[in-house]
């Protein structure tokens, strides 16, 4: 029968999308009737139906596609508690993050093998793609983040120690298991099935402080939490770890979509060691929430003092604009103190407010592992254009000379990258990190670059990604309409006054994709994820119409300096419409079907989104 058309054409690859093994004449190419894609004959050995392809008996099919499904059963028989729509986000999440893991292995993964880019950044494992979304705890000892986590899980964790004392000595990955039992961190390193493979690189001085505890609980079926050593102040800050500290910090915030900084309403002062903490995770903010624990032992009027002197602290040290979500409460299993009980409403609604955050990390999650995805691929893919064209400047004799002389000059370089095939600065790696692997590797013992290679990545950024976007938009929607305000305890009880006939949005799916794909281009930061002014002013310059124009448009669709992935979508397509149309086809105000959808339920009637 003739390959059915969602199949990939054989062409198109030379390695397999499940291991990443290159294919040869003794590895032949297999496709899966399930995805279309091409595999090997380890990675596609199972059969099964695939009645939504027409397949009604057993066919080959893939090893991702012949356990689809069982993970959702797990989780289940695991939380009997889960609801549809949360098995519903989950089966999204992973259905994006099993796309993403054969684009990555059977595209991306070949080239930077090609051209050895493990030296900027580890590989990516299976585990980076199953895992459940990190949280980070960070604080000063005796803050409380143990008791904290026990009160979050309601009961305690395998080797949890508690005192007013630097108990916890080590960073401890608290994560879902079906008993209670921990792993040391050398066997966790070397798992592919766990996300930590990178720490290998610390070396056994801190995998030995390292481990992880596994239990069952219905919040950790939906992420992971990772208790830290206490950030040591006064003389203890001279006490030598065995490990940079600040760089094992460094590595868990950059794979954390959650980062809680708790502090005592006794105890705000800030050590030199948890400002150096704080400054390593500054470009982080977007995930940073504080947590201002121990709030019942202080009376009312004491707390608004405490509240006031800690955003002081913070400021001095988190330098961003944007206010840090603070969540104030006593998290702890012990009554509340006596001076603060007119407070138990506020701590209880602060808990709930930080338990709705946390919960809502699956989607988020998806989101920024496939922005990370997309970072990640825009630079191995430059690396290669850039390692090529220096490739082609090396003469016959003296290669090696010339090598250094690059290296040393390597700024012009990108440079005349920049202005030949329009490459943002942002994209290239860093400077000082170019030359040192410039310094180790010897340029003429590349092979030449496979145009192929290029045009697929290309294809990863254009075509897989915006799929990947649509099925997380589509769970969002489908949640949207099949998830009852009342029946979720955090609802908003203002989305009841949402309209029964909503106006379809004016932005079609076709051109959504498109602009979504140029907004992740803009490397976006935060959560959810915004482009700033500064990095969409070139984009919009581009369009060739007046600087009136474009501000009216801006100023028409937000007033906060940042644009959000639709509102982002919305601004293009009145960029558009201005351009076919005339300046005069820009509204005045934003009719209901240019509104974005998520920010529909929160508009009162009438009232135009932005300011004229």
């Amino acid at each position: 029968m003739a390959d059915p058309s969602y199949w990939v054409a054989d062409a198109d690859v030379d390695h397999c999308a499940g291991c990443s093994k290159p294919f040869s004449y003794s590895i032949w190419k297999h496709h899966c009737r399930a995805c279309g894609e091409v595999f090997c004959s380890e990675c596609s050995d199972k059969k099964r139906p695939v009645p939504e392809r027409g397949f009604n008996s057993a066919v080959r099919v893939c090893n991702f596609y012949y356990v689809k499904g069982s993970k959702a059963n797990e989780v289940k028989e695991a939380n009997p508690y889960v609801t549809e729509a949360e098995l519903s986000s989950r089966a999204s999440h992973q259905e994006v993050m099993n796309q993403m893991m054969r684009i990555y292995k059977s595209r991306v993964r070949p080239l930077e093998q090609r051209y050895n880019f493990d030296f900027f950044m580890s590989p990516l494992s299976d585990g980076d793609f199953h895992a459940r979304p990190m949280v980070l705890l960070l604080g000063q000892y005796s803050v409380g983040k143990t008791t904290f986590i026990q009160n979050l899980l309601g009961r305690d964790f395998p080797g949890i120690r508690i005192g007013p004392e630097p108990t916890t000595d080590r960073f401890v990955a608290i994560t879902y298991g079906t008993v209670d039992r921990t792993v040391p961190g050398n066997a966790a390193a070397v798992d592919p099935a766990r996300p930590f493979g990178g720490l290998g690189k610390f070396g056994t001085s801190f995998l030995s402080k390292f481990e992880i505890a596994e239990l069952p609980s219905p919040l950790l079926d939906s992420l992971t939490l990772i208790d830290t050593p206490g950030v040591l102040s006064g003389e203890k800050q001279r006490l030598d770890r065995g490990y940079n500290f600040e760089d094992v910090v460094r590595w868990f915030s950059e794979r954390a979509d959650r980062i809680l900084l708790l502090f005592d309403a006794h105890k705000l002062d800030i050590s030199d060691e948890f400002r150096r903490v704080i400054n390593v995770i500054k470009n982080h903010t977007e995930k940073v929430r504080v947590v201002l624990n121990k709030a019942d032992q202080v009376n009312t009027q004491q707390l608004m003092r405490v509240y006031g002197a800690l955003m002081w602290s913070l400021g001095k040290v988190v330098q961003t604009p944007e206010v840090v979500r603070v969540y104030i409460g006593s998290f702890w299993d012990q009554p509340l103190d006596p001076k603060g009980a007119l407070l138990e409403d506020l701590f209880i609604k602060e808990k709930e407010d930080l338990l709705s955050d946390l919960r809502s990390l699956q989607r988020s999650c998806s989101l920024r592992q496939v922005n990370e995805m997309v970072k990640r691929t825009r630079l191995v893919r430059v690396l290669a254009m850039l390692v090529e064209h220096l490739r082609t400047e090396l003469p016959m004799f003296g290669k090696e000379a010339k090598q250094k002389k690059m290296a040393e000059g390597i700024q012009v370089y990108m440079d005349f990258m920049m202005k030949k095939h329009g490459i943002a600065q942002g994209d290239f790696p860093e400077i000082e990190k170019m030359r040192a692997y410039l310094g180790s590797y010897n340029l003429a013992e590349y092979q030449e670059l496979n145009p192929r290679m290029i045009e697929l990545v290309d294809a990863v950024l254009a075509k897989e990604i915006p799929k990947m976007l649509d099925i997380i938009q589509k769970n969002k929607t489908t949640e949207e309409k099949t998830t009852p305000p009342e029946e979720s305890p955090f609802a908003n009880p203002f989305e009841k006054m949402q309209t029964e006939q909503v106006a379809a949005w004016v932005v079609d799916p076709a051109s959504k994709a498109k602009y979504d794909n140029l907004f992740f281009s803009l490397s976006p930061a935060g959560d959810p994820p915004r482009v700033s002014g500064a990095a969409a002013r070139p984009v919009l310059l581009q369009s060739g119409l007046p600087v009136e124009a474009l501000k009216k448009i801006w100023d028409l669709v937000t007033t906060e300096g940042f644009l959000d992935q639709e509102e982002f979508a919305l601004v293009m397509f009145l960029v558009n419409s201005a351009r076919q149309n005339g300046v005069q086809a820009i509204p005045a105000v934003l009719p209901d079907s240019y509104i974005p959808p998520s920010k529909r339920w929160n508009q009162p009637p009438q009232r135009s989104y932005g300011f004229n």
